[in-house]
């Protein structure tokens, strides 16, 4: 009876993984996440647009081509509504 429990005993050893490994594939893993949020927290700090990209006369020109987003109310100049109400 005790070579059965000693072939089990062994048997579940070798089928167990050894916990050494597993903390220092576990830490690898944990390492490499932690370097890339790091990346892409610094990718996050880049500007996506150069300065002065939505002041370019191209963009400020498909505005006004536009009707349909030129009108929108965020858009819409207030005055034109004030000189279209007081016909001189």
């Amino acid at each position: 009876m005790k070579f059965v429990m000693e072939f089990a005993e062994n048997l579940i050893l070798r089928m167990m993984e050894d916990p050494r490994e597993r903390d220092r594939k576990f830490r690898e893993h944990v390492y490499a996440v932690k370097d890339q949020c790091k990346k892409t927290k610094e990718m996050w700090s880049y500007p996506i647009r150069p300065y002065g990209f939505w002041t370019f006369e191209r963009h400020n020109v498909q505005l006004n081509w536009d009707a349909q987003i030129s009108q929108v109310p965020g858009r819409r100049d207030p005055y034109d509504d004030l000189l279209s109400d007081n016909p001189k």
